[in-house]
């Protein structure tokens, strides 16, 4: 690294230091500003929030201001009572233990020792390796219902509402189970995978194509999972809006 590059990173470095100790938080700032911001000039007052674990997203939304209705899923009985506990006291906050997929019915998931990583599908070695807290570690069978089911249920307003998905490669049972409102929803944010991590998902090139094929456009990108070893990203966020939006 050239000392011009050095210096302009330590100084970044510097910034970012100051601002926390200042108590702002640069990565909150930005979900805040662009993620957020881009949601609600697209219309969107409503998350459909598939795969919450313990609230994550919905938290973030709501530290970004967001004030819409969140709709959050999560199959695994101990990450749900915490999500339970974490949407306590916001009535604009639902919860519902369960899976998301293609159909109605129970599902098995594999549990993953850090609990984010688990997953309905088998996991694959690399990421096991990538990341050994995330080896299975039990299975829990699950209610599981679909996106079109949910719509009906707290009854949402597709055109109103975005689709978010963290569901540990298995997104595709999830957009299989969305075939009569994914094609109305505003927006679609979802973890895509650049190479595979659980055995028999679907990979960015085919995420890719099949919203752009519902009449979404690509908005943005946000780095998620990489590989401590060499440093490839191996799986994103993507955040697509409708095509005829503004």
């Amino acid at each position: 690294m050239s000392s011009l590059a050095s210096r302009s990173a330590r100084a970044l470095h510097g910034a970012k230091m100051l601002a926390h100790r200042a108590g702002f938080d640069v990565r909150r700032e930005t979900f805040k500003r662009h993620f957020v911001h881009s949601v609600l000039r697209h219309g969107v007052d409503s998350v459909l929030d598939v795969g919450a674990n313990t609230g994550q997203f919905g938290t973030e939304l709501r530290r970004a201001r967001f004030a819409g209705r969140i709709v959050s899923l999560e199959p695994l009985h101990s990450a749900f009572a915490e999500l339970a506990r974490t949407a306590a006291g916001d009535p604009k906050w639902t919860v519902q233990r369960a899976a998301v997929g293609a159909e109605p019915g129970t599902l098995t998931m594999n549990v993953a020792a850090n609990s984010v990583s688990s997953s309905a599908l088998p996991m694959a070695d690399r990421h096991a390796e990538a990341a050994p807290q995330s080896r299975y570690v039990g299975t829990e069978d699950v209610p599981a219902t679909t996106v079109d089911h949910l719509v009906k249920e707290h009854d949402l307003d597709p055109a109103a509402t975005m689709l978010k998905i963290d569901v540990q490669g298995y997104e595709k049972a999830v957009l299989d189970g969305a075939a009569v409102t994914l094609g109305q929803m505003a927006a679609v944010r979802t973890e895509m995978s650049l190479v595979p991590l659980y055995e028999g998902q679907l990979l960015f090139p085919e995420l890719l194509d099949r919203l752009l094929g519902s009449g979404f456009e690509l908005w943005s990108i946000e780095p998620g999972f990489v590989e401590p070893a060499t440093g490839r990203l191996l799986q994103l966020d993507a955040i697509f809006f409708r095509r005829d939006g503004s």
